[in-house]
Protein backbone atom coordinates (compact mmCIF):
# COMPACT_ATOMS: atom_id res chain seq x y z
CA UNK A 1 0.00 0.00 0.00
CA UNK A 2 1.11 3.33 -0.20
CA UNK A 3 1.66 6.19 1.93
CA UNK A 4 3.10 9.56 1.61
CA UNK A 5 5.95 10.42 4.28
CA UNK A 6 7.47 13.82 4.54
CA UNK A 7 6.05 14.68 1.04
CA UNK A 8 7.09 11.53 -1.14
CA UNK A 9 4.73 8.77 -1.80
CA UNK A 10 6.02 5.52 -0.43
CA UNK A 11 4.99 1.81 -0.48
CA UNK A 12 4.79 -0.11 3.10
CA UNK A 13 3.28 -3.79 3.74
CA UNK A 14 0.31 -4.00 5.08
CA UNK A 15 0.16 -4.16 8.78
CA UNK A 16 3.02 -1.60 9.16
CA UNK A 17 2.91 -0.05 12.26
CA UNK A 18 3.87 3.43 13.02
CA UNK A 19 7.23 1.79 14.53
CA UNK A 20 7.92 0.09 12.00
CA UNK A 21 8.19 2.90 9.72
CA UNK A 22 10.52 4.78 11.89
CA UNK A 23 12.85 2.09 12.34
CA UNK A 24 12.92 1.55 8.83
CA UNK A 25 13.20 5.07 7.68
CA UNK A 26 15.49 7.04 10.50
CA UNK A 27 18.73 5.03 10.34
CA UNK A 28 19.45 5.02 14.27
CA UNK A 29 17.71 8.22 15.39
CA UNK A 30 16.32 8.19 18.73
CA UNK A 31 14.50 11.02 19.28
CA UNK A 32 11.81 11.68 16.39
CA UNK A 33 8.37 13.03 16.41
CA UNK A 34 5.62 11.43 14.46
CA UNK A 35 2.73 12.94 12.57
CA UNK A 36 -0.29 10.83 10.99
CA UNK A 37 -3.35 13.14 9.06
CA UNK A 38 -1.97 16.01 11.01
CA UNK A 39 -2.09 14.45 14.51
CA UNK A 40 0.67 13.84 16.59
CA UNK A 41 1.51 9.57 17.40
CA UNK A 42 2.36 9.97 20.80
CA UNK A 43 5.49 7.55 21.31
CA UNK A 44 3.31 5.18 23.48
CA UNK A 45 1.49 4.30 20.58
CA UNK A 46 3.88 3.82 17.97
CA UNK A 47 3.99 -0.19 17.96
CA UNK A 48 0.09 -0.32 18.24
CA UNK A 49 -0.72 2.12 15.50
CA UNK A 50 -1.23 0.50 12.02
CA UNK A 51 -1.09 2.47 9.05
CA UNK A 52 -3.34 2.75 6.56
CA UNK A 53 -3.27 3.38 2.20
CA UNK A 54 -3.33 7.26 1.79
CA UNK A 55 -1.87 8.44 5.54
CA UNK A 56 0.23 11.37 5.32
CA UNK A 57 2.57 11.42 7.68
CA UNK A 58 5.94 13.80 9.07
CA UNK A 59 8.79 12.02 10.39
CA UNK A 60 10.41 14.57 12.07
CA UNK A 61 14.40 15.07 14.08
CA UNK A 62 15.45 17.56 16.11
CA UNK A 63 18.14 20.00 14.27
CA UNK A 64 20.41 21.85 16.43
CA UNK A 65 20.75 25.41 15.20
CA UNK A 66 20.47 29.15 16.64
Amino acid sequence: MQVRVNGTAVDVADGTTVAGLVAARTEGHGRVAVARNGDVVPRSTWETTTLAAGDVLEVLAPTAGG
